[in-house]
């Protein structure tokens, strides 16, 4: 497959998709993010994981220019986006969701991922209504049935369970060729089948196109991701495979509890 030529070539080239050096945010007298040093690779699957407050989500604001780093750099596939606003970022190929849901309630699923695949093209701001043999339109088709919502085309998005909301905001995501995919707590909310689900949609993904994952359902992160960090009071803590960090004495004490098996 090209993409996998791609993909091959990037990483031979040693070429990160993203690189935090030393970065650090500030609020006040606050310090939710400390020194932090992160390198994911073109492709890569990373879970971040902590308890509450240990800079999950300002990492990823961060990453996205949300909340821009106090001090340190940020680049994207080789580019210093560190001062870049989050639509340039999103230009590149950067893409992320959100814990709260941002979807058009008063519209169908398909007319959702319709205006996000238009959203990324040149005619974006056409007020025509999108003929049969439309690209975009053909776009959110496929991208309906990579998320396994095929049944629901029609539907009003006010209209579905939240998980359903949540499967939407992938194929959001997904829209206009992402490189990397930033995805913040998915499973919250899920039942037993959907986070199964939702693990299916990750694993199905295209393999060039990277995601990094903040999640509390620890079964659902060590099954979509390659490797994990670990988080604790804005600072990374441990790093490893997925079996390495489930394995950690420290980990276990700090995330896991007692009650954590292998599901």
């Amino acid at each position: 497959m090209p993409a996998t030529d791609a993909l091959s070539r990037l990483q031979s080239a040693g070429l990160y998709a993203l690189e935090l050096e030393a970065v650090n945010r500030h609020f006040g007298a606050l310090v939710a993010l400390a020194d932090i040093n992160l390198t994911v690779r073109s492709g890569e699957r990373r879970a971040v994981l902590g308890s509450n407050g240990a800079g999950k989500t300002t990492l990823f604001n961060a990453i996205t220019g949300d909340f821009p780093p106090t001090t340190g750099r940020v680049r994207f596939f080789g580019e210093d986006v560190t001062d870049l606003p989050t639509y340039e970022r999103v230009r590149r190929g950067l893409r992320r969701t959100y814990q709260i849901s941002q979807l058009f309630g008063g519209l169908s699923v398909i007319d959702n991922i319709y205006l996000a695949c238009r959203g990324v093209t040149r005619r974006r701001y056409s007020l025509k209504r999108p003929a049969l043999d439309d690209t975009s339109m053909q776009a959110a088709e496929t991208l309906l049935e990579a998320v396994h919502l095929e049944s629901s085309r029609d539907v009003l998005v006010a209209e579905l369970s939240y998980g359903r909301q949540r499967q939407l905001e992938i194929a959001l995501a997904l829209a206009g060729a992402p490189r990397l995919i930033l995805l913040d707590e998915p499973a919250a909310g899920l039942s037993p089948a959907e986070r199964g689900e939702l693990i299916e949609i990750l694993g199905s993904l295209p393999e060039h196109i990277g995601y990094i994952i903040i999640e509390h359902d620890m079964d659902v992160a060590l099954r979509v991701a390659q490797s994990v960090t670990m988080m604790h009071n804005g600072r990374i803590f441990k790093e490893g495979t997925p079996e390495e960090i489930e394995n950690d004495p420290e980990v276990q004490e700090l995330y896991l509890g007692i009650g954590h098996g292998h599901g």
